[in-house]
């Protein structure tokens, strides 16, 4: 049997794609084909195709909401799965238990509903609970790390595990989640009873701030660079009058220098071209190494 067959006969028909295009699936619009992409349903389902991925010695990726990442113009081979079906969001009094697929962004509102006070800093953030947890995702002062209670991932030999936040080495950025390969199914969050006006303020505030800083009119893959030590990558990039830059269809964005946005049917290899240059001009101009915060994956055309 071939590995669509397989793959039909673990999740079904419709939840199996092949050559299937990935640009909609990221924030950046950027993107190649998938040779598989799979939608499972369950956390058994899950197992199974990370299993059969295993015993066939295929390449195997997990997609999640596609805000961090650039998808080069050549696709990924194997197989892509992606967890957008796992959504649910459940509140018991200060806790709430969120599944991968879940926008952090819906979670920050959920809590909010429930005068939850302790996500406000995610209320603006694009990605998902799985993608706010493997990159420690954070804004405004506030980290994943410092509400997050436990974890339900699956490992990549297909078996399941619930870890508690503090062994996943939640730092800037990172976690085991990343170093371990790590799938996460869902999350738990422990946070505390607030006043809702306050909350919503917050929260209002922050979405301002967002809105009014950073170039969310055009496709982008959010901040492009990790904060440099003692430093901020967007002043770095600002003051080497790079912002209005462009290499083909990406731009330097004009309205924060730490963005770079498709402003006209980029492809991924101008985008990424785009953020060398922008690294080695700085380098250049502040002897600084802007490390990236966003992922690249995939194969060129």
């Amino acid at each position: 049997m071939n590995i669509e067959k397989r793959l039909k006969t673990l999740l079904g028909d419709a939840n199996v794609e092949v050559n299937k295009p990935l640009k909609n699936h990221t924030y950046t619009r950027l993107g190649g084909n998938a040779d598989y992409f799979v939608t499972p349903k369950t956390a058994e389902q899950v197992q199974e195709v990370v299993r059969l991925a295993n015993e066939c010695d295929i390449p195997f990726m997990l997609l999640g909401n596609g805000s961090n990442l650039i998808i080069k113009d050549g696709g990924i081979r194997g197989i892509v799965m992606y967890l957008g079906e796992f959504n649910e969001i459940e509140v018991v009094d200060t806790t709430v238990r969120a599944q991968s697929g879940a926008l952090i962004a819906d979670v920050s509102k959920e809590a909010l509903h429930y005068h939850l006070t302790g996500l406000e800093f995610a209320c603006g953030i694009p990605g998902s609970v799985g993608g706010a947890l493997f990159m420690n995702a954070g804004a405004y002062g506030g980290e994943i790390k410092d509400v997050l209670k436990e974890a339900i991932v699956i490992t990549p030999d297909g078996e399941l595990l619930t870890i508690q936040a503090e062994d996943l080495h939640l730092s800037y950025r990172t976690s085991s989640i990343q170093t371990n390969g790590y799938i996460v199914l869902e999350a738990l969050f422990e946070l505390e009873v607030g006043k809702y006006g306050e909350i919503k303020s917050m929260m209002d505030v922050l979405t301002y701030k967002r809105e009014s800083k950073q170039p969310l009119e055009y496709p982008t893959c959010g901040s492009v660079f990790k904060r440099p030590p003692g430093n901020f990558a967007g002043k770095l990039i600002q003051d080497s009058g790079l912002q209005g830059v462009q290499i083909g269809g990406a731009e330097v964005s004009k309205k924060h220098a730490g963005f770079i946005i498709n402003k006209d049917e980029a492809t991924a290899s101008e985008y990424i071209a785009l953020i060398k240059h922008v690294q080695k001009v700085v380098k250049e101009n502040f002897d600084v190494e802007l490390e990236r915060e966003v992922r690249i994956i995939g194969e060129d055309k």
